[in-house]
């Protein structure tokens, strides 16, 4: 007997885990609907790459009430979590009742001590090298300093891992300065956190590849309803999607970075990536599910995505 084909594996580090609760209107008139998930940037970019065939490892801190709640639902999608202590997991309850989001109340995570990043970083490292992609996201809340998110892609990208980030400001500074990254921002991100000095797409390109010149191979920036930019040494693309009537934007960047990163780990060329990253994202954006909606959906809407490369 041969020995069985390994399926794609993909290590999200989700350094911000959240538990959500949304209020929405129910279809009948006068009921109300209460949502409850893991959220935060690590959990939803899981989720879309999980439904798109590849097996997923989810890392990151659970702690309190909080946390047992979010490590149950997130292993309850068939995701497979490797928790770290935590001494408090961050949560937030949104009214959407009357179309937007309404926030009535919300707990931020608490920071982590050396210890609780120590494990984090072993558990990571460990998972990252029994995976064909390592995704960093990241966190508002100051959990972990820059340098815990450029020593682990560091490491990982000294063993030969794919190393994927959908990071901003000194964060994504620091894994761009690890040679071979691959980083996705969005322009605000790029202006915002001074890589770029505007958003036209000439000054995104120049900052796209100020960030080539410190290490990283290829820089995918997000221009919300435009079409996005992908910069590498010798080419830069635009990335356009068909035109679809948006539920919720929130969440289609990280179903990009999930689709980019499901491509890569599943050997496709970089190209290729790129548009089934733009068709998650894209699809997500027509759903109220923050990374829903993937499977065969997204393979063969990335077959509507084009790839034009700019003079």
């Amino acid at each position: 007997m041969g020995t069985p084909t390994r399926r794609p594996r993909v290590c999200v580090l989700a350094l911000m885990p959240l538990l959500t609760v949304t209020i929405e209107a129910a279809s009948r008139p006068g009921d109300t609907e209460v949502h409850v998930h893991a959220g935060g940037q690590g959990p939803w970019l899981a989720r879309m790459a999980h439904s798109l065939g590849v097996d997923v490892v989810l890392c990151g801190p659970f702690g309190g009430e909080n946390g047992a709640l979010v490590e149950h639902l997130v292993r309850e999608e068939g995701i497979v979590v490797r928790a770290t202590p935590g001494r408090g997991t961050g949560a937030y309850v949104h009214d959407r009742r009357e179309g937007d989001r309404d926030e009535l109340a919300s707990v931020r995570p608490v920071t982590l001590d050396r210890h609780e990043l120590d494990d984090l970083y072993s558990a990571t490292l460990v998972e990252a090298l029994e995976a064909d992609v390592l995704v960093l996201t990241g966190d508002d809340a100051g959990l972990v300093p820059a340098s815990f998110l450029g020593r682990i892609a560091g490491d990982a990208r000294a063993a030969g891992i794919t190393v994927v980030s959908d990071l901003s400001g000194d964060q994504a500074a620091a894994v761009a300065d690890v040679e071979g990254t691959i980083l996705k921002m969005s322009h605000s991100e790029l202006a915002e956190g001074g890589f770029a000095s505007g958003t036209e797409v000439e000054e995104l390109v120049e900052g796209a590849r100020g960030l080539l010149r410190r290490g990283a191979a290829v820089v995918m920036v997000s221009r919300a309803d435009e079409p996005s930019l992908a910069v590498t040494g010798d080419r830069v693309v635009e990335v356009s999607v068909p035109d679809v009537s948006p539920a919720d934007h929130r969440g289609a960047g990280d179903s990009m970075t999930a689709g980019i990163s499901v491509g890569l780990a599943r050997g496709d060329a970089l190209e290729d990536a790129l548009r089934l990253g733009a068709a998650a994202g894209v699809l997500n954006a027509t759903r109220h599910g923050l990374g829903t909606g993937g499977g065969d959906d997204v393979d063969r809407l990335a077959g509507h995505v084009t790839v034009t490369p700019r003079d």
